[in-house]
């Protein structure tokens, strides 16, 4: 018989589960477990939290997600593992030859999947499908790939299916998109005026282009022209609209954490408002354990459309292919190096 989990993916306060986190995890049966450099030390340490983590809640496939980007954003770090390039870094490659530029990213993620696959961690929140508009905030920057959104499509594509090949999910983010806003949203709320048509022809254009991916985050962002009082995160009309509309995203969608400070109100009216507005999953990454019992106290269990989603999303593991590590590595070496970062 199929273990029931809830709705949610939660964080852990440090490098091994507390004895009140680990009672949390068997009542409350997440769906998904989320680390942060808080958690990871160690490869022997970080395969014995995923695997305590999978035997509490009862399911030796729940997904273990991580935030391994590259550049700014990169939970696992030397000198325990390589440092990757920023994603703008792969871009520069596309401008100079969109073959070289697409097998770069191809190769970056599937060298991060290999990383990720050997700890036991199933699911990277990559790639970034953000357009950084020239007065948008630094929260994005670097991390996208381009400012032209057909190449933004293209390298997080291959990023994705590079991750996919090494046997780890992707999580396209933000959607619907986060390269416009001017605040960074783990602080305040962006507040975004274009009008539709712009949005739909840029920012949320790679989006749509990725629609088919098994899982994505939501980007909590008020878009004005949409519904002006609500970000993304829990706007029933931007994830009817938008994401499940005109984007066509029927995958997994999981809210941004339910945390940052974009959003308003406590933690469990934050996280019952997301599963109204159509959320599937709700993630909560700061491992305080108050807020914690209150993301589980207000989600629901999995079921219905989100449950077929969240399997759908599972099923689309495979094992990793084999591939050209050599090739691999001397692309991801010789961009950190020209980024002035050490390998």
């Amino acid at each position: 018989m199929a273990v029931e989990s809830k709705a949610f993916i939660t964080g852990a306060a440090g490098l091994s589960l507390t004895a009140d986190e680990q009672a949390f995890l068997t009542a409350e049966r997440p769906w998904g477990l989320i680390l942060f450099a808080r958690n990871c030390d160690t490869r022997t340490q970080i395969i014995d939290l995923v695997s305590r983590f999978r035997d509490l809640v009862g399911r030796p496939d729940a997904p273990v997600l991580i935030d391994q980007e590259g550049g700014r954003v990169q939970r696992l770090k030397p000198p325990g593992w390589r440092r990757y390039p920023t994603g703008r870094a792969f871009g520069e490659v596309y401008d100079e030859d969109p073959a070289a530029g697409r097998r770069a990213a191809f190769l970056g993620a599937r060298l991060i999947a290999e990383d990720l696959a050997a700890l036991g961690i199933t699911v990277d929140c990559l790639p970034v499908a953000d357009v950084p508009a020239p007065d948008g905030h630094d929260v994005i920057g670097d991390r996208a790939y381009s400012t032209d959104p057909a190449i933004v499509a293209e390298m997080a594509r291959a990023a994705a299916e590079g991750l996919m090949a090494g046997g780890v999910l992707p999580v396209v983010k933000h959607v619907p998109g986060h390269g416009r806003a001017r605040a960074d949203s783990h602080l305040a709320l962006p507040v975004v005026e274009t009008d539709r048509g712009m949005l739909e022809a840029i920012d949320f254009a790679p989006f749509k282009a990725l629609a088919d991916l098994p899982l994505a985050m939501t980007a909590h962002v008020v878009y004005t022209a949409i519904d002006p009082h609500a970000p993304a995160t829990t706007s029933h009309r931007v994830i009817d609209e938008v994401i499940r509309g005109s984007i066509g995203f029927d995958g997994c969608l999981m809210g941004d954490d339910v945390s940052m400070k974009a959003l308003a109100g406590s933690i469990d009216d934050r996280t019952r408002a997301l599963f109204a507005a159509g959320c599937d999953l709700a993630l909560h990454c700061n491992g305080d354990f108050a807020e914690m019992r209150a993301v589980a106290a207000a989600t629901p269990l999995l079921a219905g459309e989100a449950a077929r989603r969240a399997s759908a999303a599972l099923a689309r593991l495979t094992p990793a292919e084999p591939f050209d590590r050599d090739e691999a590595l001397a692309v991801v070496e010789r961009l950190t190096a020209v980024a002035g970062a050490v390998a």
